[in-house]
């Protein structure tokens, strides 16, 4: 009887030690999944800060001329800057060889998770296509492309409906036209070259599709020759592969 129970307190004593182990582990790793967490987010702050530093400032040309030359001693990849009125949107734009070489790679070339503002690798960078596909990371705290989710509020994409986008040659104002959540693997929107000498299909996909949506500008878009029209795309939580889409009006300034 006294084996049995010296035997039953050794198992409860080596199973209490494994259960507070476990939780010291949890504990541990929950700590680190902050810090690390915590890590990416400031270093996407940090990066955004420095670059607002060198962000183009249009001329009485209208395009971003000598202002544009710092970017492009950093990286000649960058082909563009964007702002978007009334979010945290303002991030310079790069262009890589493929769909991947920047979503971890910042614009000073270095690894990094939250990536860069991308053009997509079908679209020519000197934003000359009837219609052009910008991506990026969807991260909390209004970084990177987080907060195009608030567009799929319908009194923000009211209030807030226009954007700037720079080039070294001119520069364009954006009008928000709609939004949309649409699953990554939608044609309409991933695959731009098929939009390039016509985008009546794209306004009419935007207009079937939309969360919100401008019927005025749609209208106008409509009668516009020479239409170009730009998307912005980051992941969304509402199903799996869902992604936010916002597409712009480009009007030469």
């Amino acid at each position: 009887m006294r084996i049995s129970r010296f035997f039953l307190r050794a198992g409860n004593a080596l199973l209490s030690f494994f259960i507070v182990l476990a939780l010291l582990l949890a504990g541990s790793w929950a700590a680190y999944a902050l810090w690390d967490n915590n890590q990416v987010y400031t270093a996407a702050e940090d990066v955004q800060e420095a670059l607002l530093k060198l962000k183009p400032v249009v001329d009485e040309d209208g395009d971003g001329g000598a202002s544009f030359d710092e970017l492009l001693a950093i990286n000649e990849d960058v082909c563009a800057w964007i702002t978007m009125d009334g979010t945290a949107i303002d991030y310079p734009i790069v262009q890589g060889e493929n769909i991947l070489s920047y979503i971890n790679t910042d614009v000073y070339g270095n690894f990094a998770l939250a990536g860069s503002i991308f053009l997509d690798p079908a679209n020519t960078t000197d934003f000359r296509d009837a219609y052009c596909l910008i991506y990026g990371h969807h991260m909390e705290n209004s970084k990177m492309f987080g907060d195009l989710e608030l567009y799929e509020d319908e009194e923000f994409f009211a209030e807030n409906t226009t954007g700037t986008l720079i080039l070294p040659d001119r520069s364009y104002s954006l009008t928000v036209l709609a939004c949309m959540v649409i699953s990554a693997s939608e044609d309409a929107i991933f695959s731009p070259d098929q939009w390039f000498e016509d985008t009546s299909g794209l306004l009419d996909f935007a207009e079937e599709n939309a969360l919100c949506l401008s019927e005025s500008v749609l209208s106008a878009a409509r009668a516009t020759d020479g239409l170009q029209l730009l998307a912005l795309s980051t992941c969304s939580s509402d199903y799996t592969d869902a992604r936010t889409v916002v597409l712009t009006v480009m009007t030469p300034n």
